[in-house]
């Protein structure tokens, strides 16, 4: 993963994304910010985001639309995402987030030593994920070139010096007269 790569922290509080900058600073990782679900979704097909950390309830779009439309998406559907609500545990959320590949659903407030302990993990994960990715495409490629044939065919080779090579007929002769010759 490149070294711009960031965590984006999507939230409509601004005391709500101070809070979880401040509890993941000491991680040293880059964060970016976002108070929408557009605004997360334009920074998120950008690139260069790592791992998604997305309020589920903000005016607009709301967190499940923006992972949602983030699954249909080839760039953005293994980026990792951790859901926040501060509305209590829900039945319904958590089969619909789980569902689409949420990493984790955590509740609000949020405990900070716990939040790093996650957020490590999965951007970790990510970046060793693309790494190996990277990789196989790489090898593929090498892969490729050994084995497609050239654009051109090979020139054919000189002939082995031992390799036998059947006598010429002499100019003018004909299939006929050198069966005459030989008996």
């Amino acid at each position: 993963m490149p070294s711009d790569t960031r965590i984006l922290i999507v939230d409509d509080h601004e005391d709500t994304l101070y809070a979880l900058e401040s509890a993941l600073a000491p991680l040293g990782y880059q964060l970016g910010r976002a108070t929408s679900g557009d605004e997360a979704l334009k920074q998120v097909l950008r690139g260069q985001v790592g791992l998604l950390l997305l309020d589920v309830r903000m005016p607009g779009v709301s967190g499940l639309e923006v992972v949602r439309y983030m699954r249909r998406v080839e760039q953005t559907q293994h980026i990792p995402v951790i859901l926040l609500t501060g509305f209590g545990a829900d039945h319904e959320l958590t089969t619909a987030a789980f569902g689409l590949g949420v990493a984790d659903l955590v509740l609000k407030p949020v405990d900070p030593w716990a939040l790093r302990t996650k957020v490590r993990y999965l951007y970790d994960a990510h970046r060793r994920h693309l790494a190996l990715e990277r990789e196989v495409r790489r090898l593929r490629s090498v892969v490729r070139e050994h084995t497609e044939p050239a654009a051109h065919p090979p020139r054919p080779g000189l002939p082995h010096p031992e390799a036998r090579v059947p006598t010429q007929r002499p100019l003018g002769a004909h299939a006929g007269e050198l069966e005459k010759d030989r008996t």
